[in-house]
């Protein structure tokens, strides 16, 4: 017996962009951010007990909730050849997968944003067609397949890329509730379930029932429900007000205030039905970079719902001739004339955001720069600048023109699936047939291996004779996502300015990089007499560029000791997760001051990553017209790749950097 949906206590918002979903599938799924213990799973496991049931073959059926687990392959969710009746019968037939299964259900999926991107891109496909067409290993195949879907993720654990967060329907971001009633009924429901489920299932069957009751009446109501042009003007007006990408954000509000006022039991989409639409459907719109804040604020929406008004007032004045706005045929602008019909908006908006906006000074090299900065006696610059100043200084992240090279780890992994370095993988393209058949079937390769045993099994005409041993999979190649670790040198010699400028906005530019090629994320600064691991391995970058904004500059450079901490974090992770291998990103000037033979210890220190074979890329800070080339030679120590800060700007860098090899650009400053 599962928990009631109407028991669910705190979490009305996400109850209702379910319903909306459930009432207009079409809407394309919600999405639930949120920390852990917030009902997401409970509430999504709830709706399910309330969709009404499925007509089959043999009767009507209860609707499903099917689950779809993380490590789940592309074959497992689309469907794929029936190898069983393949190797019995010799003939070819379709397996169906999960979203076979979900139909008219609910497609639930935990911690989405772990899921490959592709994977997402079928369900959210899916989801909006209502449809699967299957064109692989000979099969041609389509079904229905409309459910809700629904995906939860914690923001904590890795963010979605905002291409992917458009394609979501809607989005509604949970928390635990810091008022005290509101917790101490949330414990006391669930201590009351977990005593007697039937019972306190019993206590909310009347209230469930009529849930269930008014989303069936809503779902016949939804086709005659009518949005007439004051309401789609405002819909356009709020839609461009907040300047989301492509035409998505227009569709699904429309289907969403449909719904809404569906489910109100209205006959016309009002400015109601609109408002909720907005604030479900938007949000998460607004987001163009990994380090955007989706929301939209109580203070936000009014003024738009203002200026939307206004809009629609200003149409209604130039109407005022005679013309009826809610007239759809007269009232329609020329604009359609213009149009391909029938344009399926699953074309619109899928454009890839640039990812650079705007500049973080001065990174090049300048003759009128002032030359090398000298540490002094406690390891700052030189120049004058007073002690303090070089202490109480506080690192900003700033936006970045930077375009950072293709740096990918050497030879081939098995880690969890990315964008940077290439590696063995589930999904990607085939490469060659193995004896592994768990990857999924290579036809050819299981043919060829069958075929010179046919005359010895006695076949003389009719299908293949297989026997298990003849089953070969598919070896494929893709990419995946690496441990990105970044030591950032914070100390004296590298806290001036337009230094510190240039050297915060090239990490979050390589952070912004990192995200995009789904890498874990860790930040060592170095500084002072120690290197302080600000941010343990992640993957949620956007918290990396938060613990930037506050780094501390200033002091020595304890080199050394900050090669070592990056040595230790590898290694911690080489535990967790074998498989993801690491690379080491060190920007610096070079400069060893901090702790007893600075110079040597750094050396020896780089030696250690060399040893263990730690992919690593030095992008050496150090400015002005005379240049001591200390990071070139620690690049040579790491046998890591090289260049220059200012080498990270514009396009001067136009080949791939093959971290880690002799050929990385290994020259002298």
């Amino acid at each position: 017996m599962g928990f009631p949906f109407s028991a669910v206590v705190g979490q009305e918002r996400l109850q209702l962009a379910l319903i909306l979903c459930a009432v207009h599938p079409g809407i394309g799924g919600v999405l639930v951010r949120g920390e852990k213990g917030t009902a997401k799973s409970t509430v999504v496991r709830a709706l399910a007990q309330l969709l009404p049931p499925v007509a089959g073959e043999t009767g009507a059926r209860p609707a499903r909730l099917v689950e779809l687990p993380v490590g789940a392959t592309e074959d497992r969710v689309v469907g794929s050849l029936d190898l069983e009746r393949v190797l019995r019968d010799g003939e070819q037939a379709f397996r169906p997968g999960l979203l076979a299964a979900a139909h008219h259900g609910v497609l639930y999926v935990d911690e989405v944003n772990l899921l490959h991107d592709h994977l997402v891109d079928v369900l959210l496909d899916a989801a909006a067609m209502g449809r699967v067409h299957i064109e692989r290993d000979g099969v041609s195949h389509s079904h229905p397949a409309r459910f809700v879907l629904v995906g939860t993720m914690n923001p904590e654990e890795g963010e979605l890329r905002p291409q992917l967060l458009d394609r979501f329907g809607l989005t509604v971001d949970v928390a635990a509730s810091r008022e005290v009633g509101v917790r101490m009924a949330v414990v006391r429901r669930r201590l009351d379930y977990e005593a007697d489920p039937a019972g306190f299932a019993g206590r909310y069957l009347a209230a469930d029932r009529a849930i269930a009751e008014r989303i069936l009446t809503a779902r016949d109501r939804v086709a005659a429900v009518t949005l007439d042009n004051v309401e789609l003007r405002r819909i356009a007006a709020l839609c461009a007000s907040f300047d989301v990408d492509g035409m998505r954000a227009d569709l699904v509000v429309a289907r969403a205030a449909t719904a809404h006022a569906a489910w109100r039991g209205a006959e016309t989409v009002g400015e109601e039905d609109v408002r909720v639409a907005v604030e479900l459907a938007l949000p998460h719109r607004r987001r163009r970079d990994p380090f955007d804040e989706p929301g939209i604020s109580e203070d936000q929406l009014d003024d738009a719902m203002r200026d939307a008004e206004e809009e629609v007032a200003r149409a209604a004045d130039q109407q005022s001739g005679g013309e009826n706005s809610t007239d759809r045929a007269e009232s329609e602008p020329d604009y359609n004339e213009r149009s391909a019909p029938g344009t399926d908006e699953s074309d619109s908006g899928d454009r890839i955001d640039d990812p650079e906006s705007g500049s973080t000074g001065d990174t090049s090299d300048s003759p009128n720069d002032d030359g090398p900065e000298d540490d002094g006696p406690d390891g700052g610059p030189g120049g004058g600048q007073s002690p303090s100043a070089r202490e109480g200084r506080t690192a900003t992240p700033a936006s970045s023109s930077v375009s950072p090279p293709r740096w990918e780890v050497p030879g081939v992994g098995e880690g969890a699936a990315g964008r940077r370095s290439r590696a063995q993988t589930k999904q990607g393209r085939t490469v060659r047939s193995t004896t592994d058949a768990s990857t999924g079937l290579h036809l050819l390769g299981t043919v060829f291996a069958a075929a010179p045993h046919q005359r010895t099994r006695g076949r003389a005409d009719g299908p293949l004779k297989l026997v298990s041993d003849d089953l070969r999979g598919a070896y494929r190649e893709g990419r995946e996502g690496n441990l990105v670790i970044f030591v950032v040198d914070a100390s004296g010699s590298m806290a001036s300015r337009d230094r510190l400028s240039a050297v915060t906005g090239a990490v979050v530019a390589l952070l912004r990089d990192a995200y995009q090629r789904r890498d874990k994320v860790a930040v060592i600064t170095v500084r002072g007499q120690e290197a302080e691991l600000v941010l343990p391995p992640t993957s949620s970058v956007d918290i990396a560029v938060r613990r930037l904004s506050g780094m501390r500059t200033g002091g020595k450079t304890p080199l050394a000791a900050g090669l070592l901490k990056a040595r230790e974090v590898i290694g911690r992770e080489r535990v967790r997760d074998p498989h993801r291998r690491p690379m080491l990103v060190l920007l610096t000037d070079g400069r060893a001051t901090g702790g007893a033979d600075p110079v040597p210890r750094a050396r020896a220190a780089a030696g250690l990553l060399a040893h263990d074979a730690v992919t690593s890329i030095v992008v050496d800070c150090e400015r002005g017209i005379v240049r001591l080339g200390l990071a070139a030679e620690l690049a040579r120590d790491l046998r890591a790749g090289y260049l220059r800060l200012a080498e990270l700007s514009g396009e001067s860098v136009a080949d791939v950097v093959r971290a880690g090899s002799g050929r990385a650009g290994m020259r002298a400053a």
